[in-house]
């Protein structure tokens, strides 16, 4: 708990340090946290020569609070910096991966436990001490003291007459100022959540909607669409044979020079006419549709919706707003005629 506590702490240190030197115009929760942590590894000597020319300002407030961040920038500060920019560095991959707009589902079930494996081949002796020696050098160029000065631990009165032999609930700590326990409970926290995110569950779910893909590469494959089917209780003899029957009929227009689709929506399209007798498979398809695998969607259409209702456009109604917005996040579905039109009309 304590050392939970000293983490929270040391992150609130950090979010400050970023909304003093305006390393972003809004808070710490609106920009990477990987970016915002590698600026502030690389300019932390020009950080720290800024606040302490505003400790010695008379500005009361802004005084205060430069003197207290000075006060917590120490050796731990440093180890959960450099601990931050290594883990969020290799967690960024499968960060952007998930928001791309080309997201491969089963490729980013393969990245999850590659991430999983990587922070957990980090929990060894080796790996610390390689960090350690880059938060030495931080602390070096910093001009950071590596140990921290602490009062000797005060024995009881109540066992003045004693002789201890145990612990009596003390925590002892190591001559580092950055623990090791506490390096491995930011990896444990990491794996934890990677795991509670990405169970198997979810893993067998986003690799059967990328099943369903037309463009994916296990397009159709019957493992990951059998352990999809069985989460949604679909009837798997029938799936299977429904299965068969799609490859068979996707040949036919092949050899037909006929098209064939390219995403889900339009697989769904082509399985509309033979939805009664490919029943389970139509159903599922209808499933991956709905599910909310990802936010980067929904966040790309926010962002669609800020560049639309500009400052020269705050009179707009919600009505002609939801128009404009549906035509701007969908416009790779719409023919350009169509758009164009559109856009002459609003």
């Amino acid at each position: 708990m304590v050392a939970f506590y000293s983490t929270i702490k040391q992150l609130c240190c950090l979010q400050l340090l970023c909304k003093m030197l305006y390393i972003s115009k809004t808070t710490l929760k609106n920009v990477q946290l990987y970016t915002a942590c590698r600026t502030m590894r690389d300019r932390l000597p020009a950080v720290l020569r800024l606040l302490q020319d505003i400790a010695l300002e008379r500005n009361g407030e802004r005084t205060v609070e430069a003197r207290g961040l000075l006060l917590q920038i120490d050796i731990q500060f440093l180890g959960l910096l450099v601990t931050f920019c290594k883990v969020l560095g290799d967690a960024k991959c499968l960060s952007d991966m998930l928001q791309s707009s080309t997201l491969d589902l089963a490729r980013a079930v393969d990245l999850v436990g590659a991430l999983i494996d990587t922070f957990q081949d980090y929990r060894n002796e080796k790996y610390f001490d390689e960090l350690w020696k880059e938060v030495e050098e931080l602390a070096e160029k910093s001009k950071i003291s590596v140990k921290i000065d602490r009062r000797n631990p005060r024995l009881s009165s109540k066992f003045l007459d004693s002789l201890v032999m145990s612990t009596i609930g003390q925590r002892k700590c190591d001559d580092e100022g950055f623990p090791r326990p506490l390096f491995n409970q930011v990896l444990d926290c990491l794996i934890a959540e990677l795991k509670r995110r990405f169970s198997k569950k979810n893993c067998e779910i986003m690799q059967g909607v990328q099943s369903l893909n037309p463009k994916s590469a296990t397009f159709l494959n019957e493992e990951p669409l059998i352990a999809f089917g069985h989460i949604f209780e679909s009837d798997l003899d029938d799936l299977k044979h429904e299965v068969h029957q799609i490859r068979r009929l996707l040949d036919q227009r092949i050899k037909s020079d006929l098209g064939t689709p390219s995403t889900l929506l339009d697989f769904i399209l082509f399985l509309e006419p033979y939805k009664e007798v490919l029943h389970e498979l139509f159903r599922l398809c209808k499933i991956a549709v709905v599910s909310p695998v990802s936010t980067a969607s929904c966040e790309r259409s926010f962002s669609a919706l800020k560049l639309i209702k500009s400052y020269l456009r705050t009179t707009m109604a919600d009505a002609r707003l939801s128009h404009i917005g549906t035509l701007s996040i969908e416009n790779k579905s719409l023919a350009p005629p169509l758009v164009g039109a559109a856009v002459k009309a609003h």
